[in-house]
């Protein structure tokens, strides 16, 4: 059990079952996308089997405290930025200058936040400058808990002591910079809308 978050593929995406699809996300971003004059959003990839290492599925568990994350993006994000970060439900690879609020139920809430894969990239690369978190050490694809395994098990804390800055002060931190980072990476790369699960 717990809050884990994932990639979805087109059948999940375009589904109109109540359960498991998502056609009322995919449907009403649309139409959104339509009234601002942006393309919709259409091209999303299916979802392939699952090849560990591949980089074609995003799966990582939200295990350690976020309130650090949080104290962090509001010390080093402007005014509104924090929230574009942390309020979203759906990430998908599409520009959007403001997130769009759906009345479409979500695992957590009674609405759906769509953000866009590149806002957010650009928010999470500036955090990870800013607390040098060492990229070329963290796992690059996350398809079966790859980053959640890398911080919780040993080897963030060899890394830090080998590599110390201010990453290392707040691995808890550190973890949920490297998390929306590679999703909305993962996003961008495969064309996928990632979710809350």
């Amino acid at each position: 059990m717990g809050i884990y978050l994932v990639s979805v593929g087109a059948q999940e995406w375009f589904d109109t079952d109540e359960d498991e699809g998502r056609a009322a996300v995919s449907t009403g971003l649309n139409e959104e996308l339509r009234r601002r004059g942006l393309p919709s959003y259409e091209s999303v990839p299916e979802d392939t089997e699952f090849v560990r290492g591949s980089g074609t599925r995003f799966e990582e568990k939200l295990v350690p405290p976020i309130d650090g994350f949080v104290r962090l993006a509001r010390a080093r994000l402007g005014p509104s930025e924090p929230e574009t970060l942390l309020d979203w439900s759906v990430l998908v690879p599409v520009s959007l200058d403001e997130e769009i609020e759906l009345p479409v139920e979500s695992s957590y809430s009674d609405t759906t936040v769509i953000a866009g894969a590149p806002q957010v990239l650009d928010l999470t690369r500036r955090l990870a400058e800013a607390v040098r978190l060492p990229l070329d050490e963290i796992p690059a694809t996350c398809d079966n808990l790859d980053l959640t395994f890398w911080f919780l098990e040993g080897d963030a804390e060899r890394v830090a002591a080998a590599r110390p800055g201010p990453w290392a002060e707040d691995l808890d931190a550190a973890f949920y910079v490297a998390l929306y980072l590679r999703a909305a990476e993962h996003s961008l790369r495969r064309g996928c809308p990632i979710v809350y699960s």
